[in-house]
Parts: structure tokens; C-alpha cells; sequence
């Protein structure tokens, strides 16, 4: 990757955002203490600039999970099972209610994500982010570098799938494409093109700075797909299970998700309530045969 990719990178990051979420980072800040290292907001908010009725994605950089959460088990979780996802809601300076999800990783295992094999993480880091917090000048060195290396792992990823020298569309619908197919997702199909189009200032801004030579072969890299969409979809619903524990309203929270992805209503007993875990697992089964995933 070159020098001219990360100083792209870089001013990407740096990109002014929307008081609404200057003001969730500031709390969240604030709630989790001298712990955090950086912010990062991304997803459909930073796209289209709409809070209402959303709730804002941002990950959250710690020093550590000892540091953050002590010997707690919140900090076997992360480890094992990263992030932790958590919900949060402050008022905005015009007097609204702001919805935020922030995961949270520790600076080093966010630098190891970037070039994991799931892409989980990394194939979220490719499309725009801003930095709408960082401690100090080092540690967004750090967070930049991670980020080129997201952009190393996922084209790597997909080259072998593509035409020699592909163009930057091709390459970036079918790498969301093959992420998306790798978790729980019910989006139409399209949805990797869509992405694209959505960003595409950006992809096309950076395609002249990757490598596309490409080292392995077709098959190799099929059958790697096929391991990370079984892999993914079970971390998938492991995560979200452990989302029902993770904060509070965790169980409705996985409703809401499953109904806004999927168009499918769901009605929460107050035993569900009672019983997130039981009901966490009940409802995926419940609901993948009534077509909630794909």
C-alpha cells in the first residue's frame, strides 16, 4: 500500500461530523472513561447524515480490557468473542434523544482484526470513517495504519474471484458481496453494489493506490469463502446472543435488528425479557424458518 493510500486514509478520518454525533461520542467517552484511546463512527448515519429514528454505529479503542472492565467477565467476552456491544443514549443539543451502539475493542486487537480472516471488522473499515476521537497524534497513527491494512486483507481476499487489473466497482461489489454472504444478513441481493455506489467517491479515490497482483489461485480462495460464511454466520449468531447480556435492553435490541433487516414483526413476551439467553436462541430458529435470514 502506498504512502498516498494513507494520507487518504487520513483525511477521511479527519472529516468534520454531525454535532448529534460529537455529542454520542462525547458520552460515551464520559461512560467509559480514561480507558479510551480513539472513537471511530461509521455505518448508515455517517452516510446519510439522518439520526432520526437510528441509532449510530462507533467503535471504541481501549487501552486494554484489564483496563477497561478489570478481572469481570466482560473481559473474557472480549477477548473470546469480540467486540462487546453495548447501547446508549444521551440528548442532543436540539433537545433529541440520540441512539448510539458502540463495540469495543482494546487498540491492539482492532490492528490484529484488520488483517483476520473474518472480515467481520475489517470489511467495515474499508468504507468511510471518521475519528471523532483520538487521545493523542500516536495512537491515530495507529488507527490509520489498521485501516490501510483492512484494505490490504480485503483485496487479497477477492482478488482471486475477479479479472486481472479489475476496476474499482467490480472489486468492491463483489468483495460486499461475499462479507455480506459471510453474516447474518437478509439484505436484497445487489447489496454489495449498492454499497459501492454509496461510496463510491471514496472507493474510486483509493483504487489507484492498491495492489492488485494477485498470488493464489481461484479455488483456494472459493473454498476460503465457503470456511468464512460458516464460520461467520455462526459467530453471528453467537454474538448476538451475547448482545441480549451485553447491555441494557439487550433483547430488544436483537428484535429490533432482526426487524429492521428483515421486515419480520416481533412481539416480546415478558418471559423473553426475563429469559434473554433462552429467548435469544428461540427466536433465531424461530424466526430462520419463517425466511428472517438468508
Amino acid at each position: 500500500m502506498t504512502q498516498d493510500l494513507h494520507r487518504l486514509i487520513a483525511t477521511e478520518l479527519q472529516r468534520a461530523v454531525a454535532p448529534g454525533a460529537r455529542a454520542a461520542t462525547d458520552d460515551i467517552v464520559r461512560r467509559l472513561g480514561k480507558s479510551v484511546a480513539a472513537v471511530l463512527f461509521y455505518g448508515s448515519c455517517l452516510r446519510t447524515g439522518d439520526f432520526e429514528d437510528k441509532i449510530l454505529d462507533f467503535y471504541v479503542l481501549v487501552d486494554s480490557y484489564r483496563s477497561l472492565w478489570g478481572w469481570r467477565p466482560l473481559t473474557v467476552c472480549n477477548r473470546l468473542l469480540p467486540p462487546n456491544v453495548f447501547y446508549a443514549e444521551t440528548v442532543g443539543e436540539d433537545g433529541n434523544v440520540l441512539r448510539s451502539k458502540y463495540a469495543v475493542l482494546s487498540l491492539s486487537h482492532f490492528e490484529r482484526l484488520m488483517r483476520a480472516f473474518n472480515p467481520s471488522v475489517w470489511a467495515r473499515f474499508v468504507q468511510p470513517s471518521r475519528l471523532v476521537y483520538v487521545r493523542d497524534p500516536d495512537i491515530a497513527l495507529r488507527v490509520g495504519d489498521g485501516i490501510a491494512d483492512a484494505f490490504d486483507t480485503a483485496v487479497r481476499s477477492v482478488l482471486p474471484l475477479l479479472p486481472p487489473q479489475p476496476d474499482a466497482a467490480s472489486l468492491w461489489s463483489r468483495l460486499f458481496q461475499e462479507t455480506y454472504g459471510a453474516e447474518l444478513r437478509s439484505e436484497r441481493r445487489g447489496k454489495g453494489a449498492e454499497i459501492y455506489a454509496m461510496n463510491e467517491a471514496w472507493f474510486n479515490a483509493v483504487h489507484p493506490h492498491l495492489t492488485l497482483t494477485n498470488n493464489q489461485s481461484r479455488g483456494l480462495c472459493v473454498l476460503q469463502w465457503g470456511l468464512r460464511r460458516v464460520q461467520g454466520k455462526f459467530l453471528s449468531v453467537a454474538r448476538l446472543i451475547k448482545a441480549s447480556f451485553t447491555f441494557d435492553g439487550g433483547i430488544d435490541y436483537l428484535a429490533w435488528k432482526i426487524s429492521r433487516h428483515s421486515g419480520v414483526k416481533i412481539e416480546l413476551t415478558p418471559w423473553q425479557r426475563r429469559h434473554p439467553l433462552l429467548a435469544g436462541i428461540v427466536l433465531f430458529w424461530r424466526l430462520r424458518r419463517r425466511g428472517a435470514f438468508s
